[in-house]
């Protein structure tokens, strides 16, 4: 009986003290941190899915911008505005849906370009190396291309109406861009110079493809790199000196494409680019260098200047904008993924907040009410931030931490906050672009970095496993997405999910 008192007694004192703690203020209440979870936990409840019709879609895709990168730039962000990095938000981590996206292939664990891309236009998994096709085709199979073809959803746009568009920093023709036009057993099938024998058979190179693309009236807008796939062997570079187109079929298919008549214009560089009469409702390809483009850090350089993406998004953006029906556009990030390949995290870096200042730019210029926008990236790299750097630490500097001390490796030797699992800097590691020294130390021995500025464009992150160029990293990646039906984008999915919310939301699923 004393025990039931006692139980009975314990219970109603934790009681009584629940609700007293229930009714008083938590002791971490005032703490910003706390205030700030909170604010955002309200900023999520009161969310309303927006249900509605899609009347324009743009999908944006960084190549090769994993997590990592994502949480770089946006500290790098924070740090070039004098702010905090790390507190610090890109626009496009603003928007209020997201999900994780596996991007594995039909035929690979880790990706390349081509069949992701694919996955996100066509809502299928194919192939690495393989543009428009199922995975019944097979590389560089000319005649197994023949009945595997899928429609995109630029080409369901076009059948619909709608007007599109894809811009890029790289070729026009690359994998990524081409995954909206075009449909081959190989991506890099770009020029007919590069078919050989698969010419016989009836395959199409995929400059030939774009500009005669035979969906609806075709695209309103094109632009980016890649002007010699479209020019013969016999004329001249526009900016290069000494260089040619590279057709051997004598084809200048920028002559085909103004022939088309329907103010079909071509541009070249920056002056050509600001000169475009959008109200006259042109039909713009855009072929800003002989192959990619500039890095957003050496854009300044050119020669006869170039738009950045930022621009080509503006405009690209306000001439779709003049469709009745609606529109289909793909904006890339194209040169993200090169300079990770090169293992150049500073020049990565720079390429992910001119992204990012696209994605301004799409936001100011749309609504929420109409337009689904989609921010994503095809596949990851392998750069790693590690170390337990100091919270103020530059994110491209060597580790010091919070103690204020410079931390040293296993070896005695400094190291940086970004490094990548494999890549050029496995083999000539810590000095950028002068290898001397690095020559002449023994096999295996780490360059020491002390005096070294890690923070040059031009540095070199050091790599764990040499390798030439560094390869895409197979982990998920982000999706981000604001507008109509932007809801259904949750927890983890497969990358050809992307496709289907698209069309779903465009109307263009029946």
């Amino acid at each position: 009986m004393k025990l039931k008192t006692l139980l009975i007694s314990n219970v109603a004192a934790l009681s009584v003290c629940a609700s007293a703690y229930a009714q008083d203020a938590l002791p971490q209440a005032a703490d910003p941190y706390f205030k700030s979870a909170a604010s955002q936990l309200a900023a999520r409840a009161a969310l309303v899915p927006n249900t509605g019709k899609a009347k324009n879609i743009i999908l944006m895709i960084g190549d090769g911008m994993g997590i990592p990168m994502i949480t770089a730039s946006r500290i790098r962000g924070g740090e070039v505005l004098g702010k905090d990095g790390v507190s610090n938000k890109l626009a496009f981590e603003t928007l209020p849906y997201a999900a994780l996206s596996r991007t594995y292939s039909a035929d690979a664990q880790v990706t390349d370009s081509a069949p992701s891309a694919t996955a996100m236009t066509a809502g299928i998994k194919t192939r690495n190396d393989i543009l428009g096709l199922n995975s019944n085709a097979k590389l560089k199979d000319c005649a197994s291309a023949k009945g595997n073809e899928v429609l995109t959803i630029f080409e369901q746009a076009e059948k619909a109406g709608k007007a599109t568009g894809a811009i890029t920093t790289t070729r026009i023709t690359h994998a990524t861009p081409a995954a909206a036009y075009a449909h081959t057993p190989n991506r890099d099938w770009e020029n007919d110079a590069q078919l050989g024998d698969a010419a016989k058979l009836g395959c199409k190179d995929i400059a030939d493809q774009l500009i005669n693309w035979p969906f609806g009236d075709g695209m309103e807008v094109a632009m980016g790199g890649g002007r010699s796939n479209f020019l013969p062997l016999e004329v001249a570079d526009y900016e290069d000196e000494g260089k040619t187109g590279e057709r051997k079929d004598k084809r200048d298919l920028t002559k085909e494409w103004i022939a088309k008549g329907n103010n079909h214009v071509v541009v070249y560089d920056k002056a050509q680019f600001d000169a475009i009469d959008l109200k006259s409702g042109p039909k713009i390809l855009g072929l800003f260098q002989r192959s990619h483009m500039n890095y957003e850090a050496d854009r300044a350089k050119d020669k006869k200047g170039e738009p950045s993406l930022s621009d080509m998004t503006k405009t690209a953006v306000a001439r779709l904008q003049q469709s009745p029906n609606g529109y289909v556009l793909m904006i890339e990030g194209g040169r993200i993924d090169h300079a990770e390949h090169e293992g150049n995290a500073a020049r990565a870096i720079e390429e992910t907040l001119e992204f990012d200042k696209a994605v301004q730019t799409v936001l100011a210029m749309t609504s929420a009410e109409d337009t689904l926008v989609v921010v994503t990236a095809d596949h990851s790299h392998t750069m790693t931030i590690a170390g337990y750097p100091r919270r103020e630490n530059p994110i491209l500097g060597q580790v010091v931490g919070v103690d204020g001390k410079k931390t040293l490796a296993g070896d005695g030797k400094p190291y940086t906050t970004l490094n990548f699992a494999n890549g050029p800097g496995g083999l000539f590691p810590a000095l950028g672009k002068d290898q001397t020294a690095v020559n002449a130390l023994p096999a295996g021995v780490r360059p020491d970095m002390s005096d070294v500025d890690t923070e040059s464009v031009d540095y070199i992150q050091q790599a764990g496993i040499p390798m030439a160029s560094e390869t895409h990293g197979g982990e998920d990646v982000a999706i981000y997405a604001s507008g109509p039906q932007a809801y259904l984008f949750g927890g983890t999915v497969d990358e050809q999910y992307i496709y289907h919310v698209m069309a779903k939301a465009a109307g263009l699923d029946k």
